[in-house]
This record gives structure tokens, C-alpha cells and sequence, in this order.
């Protein structure tokens, strides 16, 4: 919108261009519906899920992770995985499976020790 002028330069009204943006907006809608969707299913899978960022840090934490290893998606967000939750013995193999995952290189059945918030490790299957 922009301020219309007459002659003398004294504002006379407002003019504005409109555009229909009905399609775009359902489409939005399609897009958050999926996306919900998604995250529902990540958080109650029946397996273990969780994601790092670029700098190996929790982004991502479901209900099952919670459930087997003691800590809250709230206690884990943020915190360094590898340097944090993994035993020392393991910590070079999982850092190098992580970051050939970052450079999508993809490794499938890579075994590990997680652990909980009680100091047990619990094995865990990555694909």
C-alpha cells in the first residue's frame, strides 16, 4: 500500500496491489500438516531416535530415547552426543560414523554403547 497524492501533493487516499494467495496458504497448510505428522511419528516410534546438528550437538530426541536411557529430550537438547553420552572407547568410531552421516555418506548396523543417566550402557543399533 502507498499513500495516493493529488496535484498539490496533499494526501487523497491510499492505493494498494492485492494478489490471491489461496493456493500458496493451502499449501502452507498441507506442508505444517505433514511436518506435525512426521514429528508425531518420530517421537512415538518404538525405537530410539535422535539427531545432531553440524557441530554434533542433540536436536532431535524421542520418547523411546528418554525411555531406555533415563535423560529428558529437555536434559539432552543441546549437549554434545558423542562427548557426553558415549563411552570413551567408542567416542573416535561414533564421531566418524556421525560425520560421514553429515557428509552423506550413509552407514547402516553400526553397534554402540549409549549411556543412560544411571552410568548402565545400553547397546544400540544405528542405521
Amino acid at each position: 500500500a502507498t499513500t495516493r497524492r493529488d496535484a498539490y501533493g496533499n494526501v487523497s487516499g491510499v492505493v494498494g496491489v492485492g494478489q490471491d494467495i489461496t493456493e500458496r496458504k493451502v499449501a502452507e497448510k498441507q506442508s505444517e500438516t505433514i511436518a506435525n505428522d512426521l514429528t508425531k511419528l518420530i517421537d512415538t516410534a518404538n525405537a530410539p531416535i535422535f539427531g545432531i546438528d553440524t557441530n554434533g550437538f542433540v536436536n532431535e530426541w524421542n520418547q523411546k530415547a528418554a525411555e531406555i536411557t533415563g535423560f529428558s529430550k529437555e536434559e539432552v537438547m543441546g549437549r554434545d552426543l558423542v562427548q557426553e553420552f558415549i563411552s570413551a572407547e567408542f567416542r573416535i568410531s561414533v564421531q566418524v560414523v556421525l560425520n560421514n552421516a553429515l557428509q552423506g555418506h550413509n552407514t547402516a548396523n553400526f553397534e554402540f554403547p549409549l549411556y543412560t543417566k544411571d552410568g548402565r550402557p545400553v547397546e544400540v543399533l544405528l542405521n
